[in-house]
C-alpha cells in the first residue's frame, strides 16, 4: 500500500459509491479483511429507515462502524456526516478509538459530489480529514440502463477516481466493450478494473491521493457552491420487520412472485431473515431479477431472532408486499 504523504497528518477518507446493488458492501468486506495492517472506521449510509449492511459485514474485530439512516448522505443527513466525523476524530484524539483511515459507504442513490464537498467547505472537517479518493463500483449487468435513467449513476462514474466493474461474467464481450467505451467517454481520468465478489488489489483503492480538486473544478466549476441535489420522488423505500419466523416455502414463493411481476421496478432488496428451523440468519440480496440467499452469522443463545427486510424501487405496491410477507410468517 502506498504510504501517506509525510507532510499531511490528516486522516485519509475514501468515499465508496456505486448504484444500488453494484457490490459496495461486498467490496467493503474485502477491504476490511485485507491484511493491510491498518484500522478502518466505517460510516455507512442507508437510503431507507432501516440499515442492514452492518449485518452483512463480516466481523473483523478492527473496524468501528457507524450507521446513518433516515436519509441520503448527500442531502438530508449531510450535517450528520460532519458531526460523526467530528466525534470520531475527538474519540481518536482521546484514545478511545483507534483507526488510521475512514471509509464512507454511501447509499446507492447518493450523488458523491455533495459528499466530497464536505471535505472542502467545512473548516473543521478539512482541517482534520483528507479526501483520498472516490471509488465507484459499477454493475456491468445493469449499468447501461442505470446510466440512462439515473443522474446519480452518471455522477458516481463522473466523479470517480477509481472505477471497479462488477458482474462482468454476466455480460457478453461486446456488452463489456460498449460499457468500457461509455465509461471512458464519461470519465477518462479514472482507471477501470474488474472486481469479482470484492476481490481486487486493495492497495489500488486506499492511499491513492486520487481526488484532484482542480480537475473536478475544471469539469464542474460550481462544485464547491452547488447544494441542490434532489432524488426522484418515484423512488421510495420501505422496510418489513418481524420477530416471527418465516415459513421457508411460502417465503420462496413470495420472492419468486415479486421478481417475476415487479423485477424491473425492484432496484434493490436486501435483508437479514429469521427462517423457521434454521439456527443462522439468512442473508438476502437482490437487484431487479437477480436474487441470492446465503447463510449468515449464527443466532447466539438468547439473542432475539428478527427479520429486517428493505425494499428500494419505483412505484412498488408497499401495502401488498407487507401483507404478503405477513402471510409467509409462522404463527
Amino acid at each position: 500500500m502506498n504510504a501517506p504523504a509525510l507532510h499531511d497528518a490528516r486522516i485519509p477518507v475514501t468515499i465508496l459509491t456505486g448504484f444500488l446493488g453494484a457490490g459496495k458492501t461486498t467490496l467493503l468486506n474485502r477491504i476490511l479483511h485485507d491484511p493491510h495492517g491498518g484500522r478502518i472506521a466505517v460510516i455507512e449510509n442507508e437510503f431507507g429507515e432501516a440499515g442492514v449492511d452492518n449485518d452483512l459485514l463480516l466481523d473483523s474485530g478492527d473496524e468501528q462502524i457507524v450507521e446513518m439512516n433516515n436519509g441520503c448522505i448527500c442531502c438530508t443527513v449531510r450535517g450528520d456526516l460532519v458531526r460523526i466525523l467530528g466525534e470520531l476524530r475527538e474519540r481518536r484524539d482521546a484514545g478511545a478509538l483507534r483507526f488510521d483511515r475512514v471509509v464512507i459507504e454511501t447509499t446507492g442513490l447518493a450523488d458523491p459530489a455533495p459528499v466530497a464537498q464536505t471535505f472542502f467547505i467545512d473548516d473543521d472537517v478539512s482541517d482534520h480529514y483528507l479526501l483520498d479518493g472516490i471509488v465507484t463500483v459499477v454493475d456491468a449487468k445493469h449499468a447501461q440502463a442505470q446510466l440512462d435513467e439515473h443522474h446519480e449513476a452518471q455522477e458516481q462514474v463522473g466523479f470517480a477516481d477509481r472505477i471497479l466493474l462488477s458482474k462482468v461474467d454476466l455480460v457478453s464481450d461486446d456488452e463489456h466493450r460498449r460499457l468500457l467505451d461509455r465509461i471512458g467517454r464519461m470519465n477518462a481520468r479514472a482507471p477501470v478494473r474488474r472486481v469479482d465478489f470484492g476481490r481486487t488489489p486493495v492497495d489500488q483503492l486506499l492511499d491513492i491521493r486520487g481526488f484532484d480538486l482542480d480537475s473536478i473544478l475544471a469539469i464542474e466549476p460550481g462544485f464547491l457552491s452547488e447544494d441542490d441535489h434532489v432524488h426522484d420522488d418515484d423512488i421510495r423505500s420501505f422496510v418489513f420487520r418481524s420477530d416471527r419466523p418465516f415459513d421457508q416455502d411460502k417465503l420462496q414463493d413470495f420472492l419468486a412472485d415479486i421478481v417475476r411481476t415487479h423485477g424491473p421496478q425492484l432496484f434493490r432488496y436486501k435483508g437479514v431473515l429469521h427462517v423457521a428451523g434454521l439456527d443462522s440468519r439468512i442473508v438476502l440480496q437482490g437487484v431487479h431479477m437477480m436474487m441470492a440467499t446465503d447463510l449468515g452469522k449464527p443466532w447466539t443463545p438468547g439473542e432475539p431472532r428478527q427479520t429486517t427486510l428493505v425494499f428500494i424501487g419505483r412505484d412498488l405496491p408497499e401495502a401488498e408486499f407487507l401483507t404478503a410477507l405477513d402471510h409467509c410468517l409462522i404463527d
